[in-house]
């Protein structure tokens, strides 16, 4: 067993300002110059407004402290992390994602609230190759309230979006130049609500955040491209679209969705390198599923459910993030109040078993990523205003904290792009 150690209004409005700076980012005074050879860089997205029109159910309400999207040069052989230039943005980029040729980053605006039904936004970055400094494209309704998630299709053609409040995802065209277009489609999450006490509750627990209403979480296509699963948080459930690449258009798959345990709530998931399993982390039940996915219907089969708690844990947890590691052999899940990372071997037939742990070295590890080399994990501690920086032994799964932290107001999600 891996032993723990003790412990503003509206960004359209300002679009026209921003797009006039070339390149939108900022540089850090001071900023040391680039090391030998080409960089490995990080951006950060980040909480940099308060929440706002929240409902009394919602207990993730960060205030701030972030300044938009913070900009990082790597070390890659210590991991740590030294910073070089901010985008200033007061619309909370919470979920950052770059395309396969690292030319273009994409952001959801979290707090952003714009017409009246107060969607939020998605902003476009065009990348520049040299010091990956950020300049804005443009910026578009998000097809929702809340944008929480976006990722790139395979294809490179499209972008989908999770709205949280607004219970919808979304499908935007990614044009030409880069920039998005409005959306494709919308789908609007129906069905009905669980259970604010979850069926894997840990003894205790007080763990209720989305069983009031739908709450789109998260949305990925899978690795051949051919199919789009979202989940949702007050549902229960991870819904399958097929996906029209021409048309950038969703319709239901055969069946069109799959149940999660009453009140567990499904908040990520992340497919294993061979595409035949999906692991879903469920936020209130704070359980991992194993999902066997056939590739050529686009149906998951649920086979296995562990805790991501360790025996005997009593109490309130929310689980964040899930990550299959780049070789298979090792599945990590994010406890928040816990502040652990749970680490799982993966058997021959993708089951998983309970190694380890690491305490995150801070408060409410919201997310956490790999490094391109998967020698480093980076850990955002939301409450904690701090990313924390791991190495990791790819033989065993063992997460060893490196002493490095880089402060960050509320930070969210990490993404690197290397230069090389």
């Amino acid at each position: 067993m891996i032993r723990r150690t003790p412990s503003r209004r509206s960004f359209l409005k300002t679009s026209t300002a921003f797009a006039a700076l070339s390149p939108l980012t900022r540089l850090l005074p001071g900023t040391a110059p680039a090391e030998a050879g080409a960089p490995l860089l990080a951006y950060a997205g980040t909480f940099s407004s308060p929440l706002r029109d929240t409902l009394p159910t919602q207990v993730d309400l960060p205030p701030g402290n972030g300044r938009g999207i913070h900009l990082f040069r790597v070390d890659r052989t210590t991991g740590a992390l030294a910073p070089s230039g901010i985008v200033e943005m007061g619309t909370s980029p919470s979920c950052l994602v770059l395309n396969a040729a690292g030319t273009r980053l994409y952001s959801a605006n979290e707090t952003d609230r714009v017409g009246d039904d107060k969607q939020g936004t998605v902003s476009a970055f065009a990348v520049n190759r040299t010091d990956g400094a950020l300049t804005l494209l443009n910026t578009v309704r998000s097809g929702g309230a809340g944008p929480t998630y976006v990722s790139v299709h395979p294809a490179g053609r499209h972008l989908l979006v999770a709205n949280y409040f607004g219970g919808s995802v979304a499908v935007l065209p990614i044009l030409s130049d880069g920039r998005l277009g409005d959306a494709s489609d919308v789908k609007v999450d129906a069905g009905t609500i669980g259970p604010t006490r979850a069926t894997h509750a840990p003894p205790g627990s007080f763990a209720v955040s989305g069983h009031d209403r739908t709450h789109a979480h998260m949305i990925q296509a899978d690795p051949s491209g051919r199919f789009v699963l979202h989940a949702d948080l007050g549902l229960d459930t991870i819904f399958v679209w097929q996906f029209d690449d021409q048309r950038g258009l969703l319709s239901p798959n055969d069946p069109p969705s799959v149940s999660l345990p009453p009140g567990d709530g499904p908040r990520h998931f992340h497919f294993h390198p061979n595409g035949r399993w999906c692991y879903s982390i469920q936020e209130e039940g704070s359980t991992v599923v194993l999902f066997d996915y056939d590739a050529g219907t686009g149906r998951l089969s649920a086979r296995q459910t562990v805790s991501t708690l360790p025996p005997g844990f009593a109490g309130t947890n929310f689980c964040s993030e899930i990550l299959v590691a780049g070789d298979g052999r090792h599945v990590y899940a994010g406890n928040r109040l816990h502040d652990s990372i749970a680490i799982f071997s993966v058997g021959a037939d993708g089951s998983l078993t309970l190694v380890g742990e690491e305490w995150t070295r801070g408060d409410y590890p919201r997310s956490f990523a790999f490094d391109p080399t998967g020698r480093f994990l980076y850990c955002c501690n939301q409450r904690a205003d701090a990313i924390a920086v791991f190495r990791v032994d790819r033989a065993t799964g063992a997460l060893a904290f490196t002493g490095h932290y880089a402060p960050v107001g509320n930070p969210s999600m990490i993404v690197f792009l290397d230069l090389t």
